[in-house]
């Protein structure tokens, strides 16, 4: 199918590749359906553009590329929407991708939520956004260091 993005025009969506949140996501619980777009010349950057609505589109990186030592820890809740194994954490990058939602607001340094990341099993594109039940990462993690961007 072709589906007409606000941001990209006209997108081809192969079934398979699409990415589906079972409960939408906090605040939107009504878009389920996203693809995830990337371009070369962004540097990892990640476009969740939903498929419901052409105007919404979420931009992400991988938690990896952030935190290089980022560390899973999942709720019995997200494991089971994911249909992931109950008593372990998955692996990033062979199980699944975690993506940290970025916030660039003018007036405000770029930031990162590392405490709410969203997860996609690869196997079956079931995705979540898992809040950790911890403070080990924080909602608004700074993408500046000094003058220079983290990507």
């Amino acid at each position: 199918m072709t589906f007409a993005s606000a941001y990209f025009g006209a997108v081809d969506v192969q079934e398979s590749s699409v990415i589906e949140f079972a409960g939408g996501l906090p605040g939107f619980e009504e878009c389920r359906r996203f693809l995830a777009l990337e371009s070369p010349q962004q540097g990892g950057l990640v476009y969740l553009q939903n498929l419901e609505r052409p105007d919404l589109c979420f931009l992400a990186l991988p938690v990896r590329a952030l935190r290089a030592d980022y560390e899973l820890l999942l709720t019995a809740e997200d494991l089971a929407a994911l249909e992931l194994t109950p008593d372990r954490q998955p692996a990033i990058g062979t199980e699944v991708a975690a993506l940290a939602l970025l916030s660039v607001t003018e007036g405000e340094d770029p930031n990162a939520n590392l405490r709410s990341p969203i997860i996609i099993h690869i196997g079956s594109r079931r995705a979540v956004q898992a809040i950790r039940p911890d403070e080990r990462y924080g909602w608004r993690e700074p993408l500046l260091a000094g003058e220079a961007v983290c990507w």
